[in-house]
């Protein structure tokens, strides 16, 4: 069998469960806006600054990795920047062959410049539509959901969920908690969790990044979690032997039981220390265990990535071929939080059609 290329996995539609708005920036973007606005930047070039960012968060730590995040939410303080900042997002993803995307930020921190909340998710919305509706034109229609997020270190996770429940018929399709795992456990946000599951809405809780199994078990066992955030280190409850079958725990055989979707991003998990490179990310051992695998950008700008060069490391890494993109996409598909009819239609009539051809 060939080498499936980048550039073949460009043309692959792809679905896309974790994705931040505030680490997905145009480095040209960032420059034009932190200039109208005077904030300083580390480079003064697009090309300097991508690789700046990309350096930055090669740190293998990811408290190290969160700081880069300052450049980008200076300049997403206004109406007009957030909806650039969103239409552009959606044309990337477009661009990239990215036919359904789940995107997240966390309102909260973008309100320096006297936005309210209804404001901010306002205008990425509005951002989300025209991108759309800009990539339909295009000919590479994508569908965009949005999931707020509420940071774990801050207080106002209750808010936030109201927010998304307001929002619930007007783009967002989830929520989900975000920031440094040590110390700051989801259960600190239980209320939040609790009233989502009484309005029927769907969340998920970044977990088993940086911080191991207890951060899965709560976010799952004492939360609700639909879904995983990473939980790369699940892997920690597999036991393997070499000659012998893995052998699960307790709570990894549940996830995988109960089918529980794993958000994971490979170049991302690598450059927070979360796994130790590419060939040696837990994703190999979970697609193989038939875990509910996905994979994800995370954040392109500190990763300098993209869903088809996420595919295309995956695929030298460990062989994979379509049918193995194929799964990968159909699970992304089946674990997103729009409703279940409106996901069979983009399997079947986007996903499945497009992979037929290309698996011959």
């Amino acid at each position: 069998m060939a080498a499936i290329t980048h550039s073949d996995i460009v043309k692959a539609p792809k679905a896309l469960l974790h994705d931040h708005l505030d680490g997905g920036l145009r480095p040209e973007t960032i420059l034009e806006l932190a200039g109208e606005i005077g904030h300083e930047l580390p480079a003064g070039d697009p090309a300097a600054l991508g690789e700046w960012f990309v350096a930055a968060a090669d740190s293998g730590s990811l408290e190290r990795y969160l700081e880069t995040f300052a450049h980008t939410v200076a300049v997403m303080q206004t109406a007009e920047s957030l909806h650039r900042v969103a239409k552009e997002c959606a044309l990337d993803l477009a661009a990239d062959g990215v036919a359904y995307a789940e995107v997240r930020y966390a309102p909260e921190q973008h309100l320096e410049r006297g936005l309210s909340l209804d404001d901010v998710v306002d205008a990425v919305n509005a951002g989300f539509v025209e991108g759309s509706a800009e990539a339909a034109a295009l000919g590479r229609p994508i569908r965009v959901g949005v999931l707020l997020t509420a940071m774990r270190h801050a207080a106002r996770s209750q808010e936030i969920a109201e927010l998304s429940v307001r929002y619930r018929d007007a783009g967002v399709v989830g929520f989900d908690i975000a920031g440094a795992e040590a110390g700051f456990p989801p259960t600190r946000h239980l209320d939040a969790f609790e009233y989502l599951q009484r309005e029927n809405f769907h969340f998920t809780i970044h977990a088993g990044e940086a911080f191991g199994l207890p951060s899965i078990w709560q976010a799952i066992q004492w939360c609700g979690a639909d879904r995983l955030g990473h939980g790369v280190r699940l892997v920690d409850d597999i036991t393997r032997t070499p000659g012998e079958d893995a052998v699960l725990g307790r709570l990894a055989a549940y996830v995988r039981d109960k089918r529980i979707p794993l958000e994971l991003c490979p170049s991302s998990n690598v450059q927070t220390g979360a796994a130790a490179s590419i060939a040696e990310h837990p994703i190999g051992l979970l697609h193989d265990l038939r875990f509910r695998v996905t994979v994800n950008t995370d954040n392109r700008l500190m990763s300098g990535t993209s869903m088809s060069r996420e595919m295309a490391l995956l695929s030298e890494a460990f062989g994979w071929g379509w049918a193995e993109l194929q799964w990968l996409t159909i699970n992304a598909m089946k674990s997103a939080f729009i409703p279940y009819d409106e996901r069979l239609e983009i399997i079947n009539e986007v996903i499945k059609p497009a992979y037929a051809k290309l698996l011959g």
